[in-house]
């Protein structure tokens, strides 16, 4: 991905999750979208052992401004970018982008510039340190860049696909998880 403003319509209507009506949500997801545990744990128990991680891109950009916004940071500060698809059975079901400022990938956080293909949940679950500031969720409409990373070129004949989002904090150290659910994602709400 280019350093280059990928679209002029990035920023999503992110909302609380508190603030939407049950009736509002796809009642397919609703229970995956409110959920604050762990979506890798969750995903992994669903895929039966077939899930991986696919590093799509990863590089230093300027995060949209809803993404900088959520973090505090300045309008042209550089973060270090994440995109990935979390796949069961070779399908990608979920796709997700992880914004972390500069300033938290010192310390022991350095390793999180370093996962690869690994899943970032299980680190960040994994550590007796980790907050998860509110989950914030936004339908994702066609024509926004989001909707198009997520998408690819399945994109253009795709409808709206649901999303959600929270800011991470490894001690004071802040990043931006946003995960989209895609269509071909096929695993009961309650799992």
């Amino acid at each position: 991905m280019p350093d280059t403003p990928l679209h002029n319509h990035w920023e999503n209507p992110w909302h609380p999750g508190r603030r939407w009506r049950r009736v509002q949500l796809d009642p397919r997801l609703r229970g995956w979208l409110l959920d604050t545990s762990s979506l890798t744990r969750r995903l992994q128990q669903c895929c039966a052992g077939h899930f991986r991680v696919r590093l799509d891109w990863q590089g230093w950009a300027r995060p949209a401004l809803d993404e900088c916004q959520a973090l505090g940071l300045r309008r042209r500060q550089r973060a270090l970018v994440r995109e990935v698809h979390l796949l069961c059975n070779d399908i990608p079901w979920v796709f997700a982008r992880t914004v972390i400022p500069r300033a938290s990938l010192r310390g022991r956080e350095r390793r999180l510039a370093h996962l690869g293909e690994r899943p970032l949940g299980a680190v960040l679950f994994a550590d007796p340190r980790m907050q998860r500031g509110e989950v914030e969720v936004a339908r994702i409409d066609p024509g926004t860049a989001l909707h198009a990373h997520a998408l690819g070129e399945q994109g253009a004949e795709a409808g709206p696909v649901w999303g959600r989002r929270s800011v991470f904090w490894l001690g004071r150290k802040p990043l931006l998880v946003s995960e989209i659910f895609l269509d071909t994602m096929d695993c009961p709400n309650g799992a």
